[in-house]
């Protein structure tokens, strides 16, 4: 796996100098909406793979596997897909979860799915696709507590350095990040 090709990808599909309100609220002079580069095949493949990559570095330096992956829809949703892909066409079981923003209001009312056969008390590694603020970060970690997981690290595609990998460190979470906003043109 190329990091240089997975760089290039989300700078040519997913970096844009555009005015745009992002979901902090906050208002931005760049874009970088990594849907772009995840959905699509490429993408998709190399994003796998330098996230498991990612994970497989942290479990060897903690001595302690993760049990599955986990992702806040929508961005995190391919995420989870790509990294327990390629983890099962390398030979490993790691499960994707995905955290709805909200517990859905029928049927079952969950608001974690993918975890209804799975043991309880699963270690998690928790992917995002750009980290701003960290706020909807919190918000899948206190769904997946809630769940009764153990979400002890989160894993970034972007970093935007705009306090996000703080705020959700200050809640007993480690922070790791393929790339952060230096790795971009700037505006």
């Amino acid at each position: 796996m190329s990091r240089a090709e997975l760089l290039e990808l989300l700078t040519e599909r997913s970096y844009s100098n555009q005015e745009v309100t992002l979901a902090s609220g906050k208002k931005s002079n760049f874009y970088i909406d990594c849907r772009q580069t995840s959905l699509s095949g490429r993408g998709h493949r190399l994003i796998g793979l330098a996230l498991l990559e990612a994970i497989e570095r942290c479990e060897k330096q903690n001595g302690v596997p993760f049990d599955a992956v986990a992702g806040m829809t929508l961005g995190g949703d391919p995420l989870v897909s790509a990294v327990s892909l390629t983890a099962a066409l390398n030979g490993r079981e790691l499960p994707a979860l995905i955290v709805r923003k909200e517990a859905k209001e029928h049927g079952a009312g969950r608001q974690v799915e993918g975890d209804l056969k799975l043991p309880p008390n699963l270690r998690l590694a928790v992917l995002e696709d750009v980290i701003t603020t960290g706020g909807s970060t919190q918000i899948a970690l206190g769904a997946l507590r809630r769940s009764g997981h153990q979400p002890t690290d989160v894993f970034v595609l972007v970093d935007r350095l705009e306090g996000g990998r703080e705020n959700v460190e200050a809640k007993d979470v480690r922070v790791h990040s393929l790339f952060d906003r230096s790795d971009f043109p700037q505006s």
